[in-house]
């Protein structure tokens, strides 16, 4: 077990303050649970002497590439003056300038600028989603994404922070990423963009750590029953081979937040943060390929990390063509690390690239948007339709195939001396350490040829910046793997569904023509009850294994009206991949696949 302050408060050790920072005041945030059963977090800003026509927002997105706007969600925004040299502080008020931006003005309209004073925000804003891309507050815990809360002074977000939660319920422990403060409850960091990069837990959680290469790792984990010394292994294991191909922590300390069981599987997902980490799981099991994913963030996309996405612009969407790599490539990372620790066995491995196969192949759209255009249009993702096969394709998806093709072209290049893990190492020495940004695929590829010693342009042409079908068979048998092809019989639900209010799900698309447009199904639809039972995650596991033909008796709600509503499956052909070794490898067929398997060159 680790040791605990009063609170349970995690911190870790920052590094000392960059020489030649400003001298300015901190800002402090109060922040509130006073009120969970309202879900309001009631925040209070202690904004130090700033001149008239001084801006303060929200951020406009956050976790997600999706400009969510969460000024929506404030209420009761108010201003106070706590020291006003001139006394004239009566006439002042927070002016909006557009959804997200006010400004300190004067109600008379007086001119910006001149005597400083000291100001209080006060407002509260409603957060109840569950996930780590949200935050949440209710009687069972909370979860803060402390830039979808906590407003910002555009021009100080160098200055100094602190927060302080308070009417923490009793029984709670509090857990962050960040530096205690002197007061309970109470954390620190040297700017608003370190702040917001270290989410908050409080609540009655469980948890453990364990060492590795230099680091302490503390596990918070949300849930009510959980098997610890699996948990512990597997999770242990990820991070030991993780850290070990990357050459070591670049932190002190990291933290895993995870929140299991009930989540189903049209939620769950995680986020990563620079030495943290928010998990959201319907499985142990599913948690920890996550989890592998997530921890490789620690260098690729936090600190391996492109240009487009520096600094982080609150107020506006930031694009770059790179997410392929940063987010697919830690992909392909995921699925390495699982088998090369252990975690996994090789058919797992098999298993899950040939699902991930199966998942571009079964997208019209890989034929026309390609992975760099994917990785721009992340902020179209807000958009349920965005994500029909005709409409997109993942850059998750191809991406974590295209990282696995590199890395047997990589090998059978370099007769297996070299390898993307090469790359992963190269890149880290020259950006991350260097404190330098990438500049989009440009610099990926000119890393990996550099680690090869043999050009890829024709590569990044056809299958990054191109729509070219990838050459899975010419590629796997380099490796000594084969790719079967299939089809296969599957029920056709006839529409998409998302998460709804609580355990409900939502109809996100009702698919034309379908039996479910017939049975009068329709979008926005909520779907409260399954079979006679209310949604949970058992009940949408029994509708995924439902056969053609058979009947969806379903009870939605519309309009505050609830009616019953029976769909007849339809059918659909699928393909199907599977993939499997070569029985007589030659000799470096046998030494890339095991190379692969094992992260080892020679």
């Amino acid at each position: 077990m680790i040791g605990f302050a009063r609170r349970l408060v995690f911190l870790v050790l920052l590094l000392a303050p960059v020489a030649g920072r400003p001298s300015w005041a901190t800002i402090r945030y109060k922040v509130s649970f006073e009120h969970p059963e309202k879900h309001l977090f009631t925040v209070e800003i202690q904004v130090p002497p700033v001149p008239l026509g001084t801006k303060v927002a929200l951020p406009a997105w956050n976790a997600l590439y999706q400009v969510r706007d969460f000024a929506y969600r404030v209420r009761d925004l108010r201003l106070a003056v706590i020291d006003s040299p001139d006394n004239s502080g009566g006439a002042v008020r927070l002016i909006s300038v557009d959804k997200q931006t006010w400004t300190i003005g004067r109600s008379d309209g007086g001119a910006a600028g001149g005597v400083k004073a000291a100001y209080a925000i006060h407002y509260e804003i409603e957060w109840n989603d569950p996930g780590p891309f949200n935050s949440q507050l209710n009687s069972e815990h909370a979860f803060v994404n402390l830039a979808e809360i906590l407003m910002y002074l555009p021009e100080r977000r160098n200055e100094d922070t602190q927060v302080t939660f308070e009417h923490v319920p009793a029984g709670w422990h509090l857990a962050a990423e960040l530096q205690e403060g002197k007061a309970e409850n109470t954390f620190s960091a040297e700017s608003y963009d370190k702040l917001v990069d270290a989410p908050v837990e409080a609540g009655t959680f469980s948890n453990f750590g364990f060492d590795e290469a230099g680091a302490h790792f503390r596990v918070v984990i949300d849930a009510k029953e959980w098997e610890k010394p699996q948990f512990e292994s597997d999770l242990h294991r990820i991070v030991k081979y993780e850290l070990s191909m990357m050459g070591g922590a670049p932190f002190h300390q990291y933290t895993f937040f995870f929140h299991l069981g009930p989540f189903m599987e049209v939620g769950g997902g995680g986020m990563e943060h620079s030495n943290c980490t928010a998990i959201a799981a319907s499985s142990e099991p599913g948690a920890m390929g996550i989890a592998a994913h997530e921890f490789f963030h620690v260098w690729n996309v936090k600190r391996i990390r492109p240009q487009a996405l520096e600094p982080v612009d609150y107020t506006k969407e930031q694009y770059t063509r790179a997410l392929w790599f940063a987010e697919g490539v830690t992909s392909t990372y995921g699925s390495f690390a699982l088998v090369r620790s252990g975690v996994w066995n090789t058919r797992q491995l098999y298993g899950d690239l040939g699902e991930q196969i199966q998942r571009l192949d079964s997208s019209p759209a890989r034929l026309w948007q390609s992975v760099e255009e994917s990785s721009l249009d992340a902020w179209l993702e807000k958009y349920d339709s965005y994500y029909s096969p005709e409409r997109s394709i993942s850059y998750y998806n191809k991406g974590q195939i295209l990282g696995v093709l590199l890395d047997i072209k990589i090998r059978d290049d370099t007769d297996n001396k070299k390898s993307l893990d090469d790359v992963m190492r190269a890149m880290n020495e020259e950006f991350a350490k260097r404190g330098r940004f990438y500049n989009e695929s440009g610099d990926v590829r000119a890393t990996i040829e550099e680690v090869a010693g043999k050009p890829f342009e024709d590569f990044f042409r056809r299958y990054v910046g191109g729509v070219d079908a990838l050459p899975y068979d010419d590629f796997l048998a380099r490796a000594g793997l084969r790719l079967n092809r299939g089809s296969k019989t599957s029920a056709d639900l006839g529409f998409s569904m998302t998460r709804g209010p609580g355990s409900s799900l939502l109809v996100s698309e009702v698919t034309p023509g379908s039996n479910a447009e017939a049975a009068g199904l329709r979008q926005g639809d909520m779907i409260v009850q399954v079979n006679g039972e209310n949604t949970s995650q058992a009940q949408y596991r029994w509708m995924r294994s439902r056969a053609p033909g058979d009947t969806l008796p379903l009870r939605i709600r519309r309009d505050s009206q609830e009616q019953d509503v029976s769909v007849k499956l339809g059918s659909r052909e699928e393909s199907q991949f599977s993939i499997e070794e070569i029985a007589n490898p030659t000799e470096k067929q046998r030494r890339i696949r095991e190379g692969m398997l094992r992260g080892s060159t020679n």
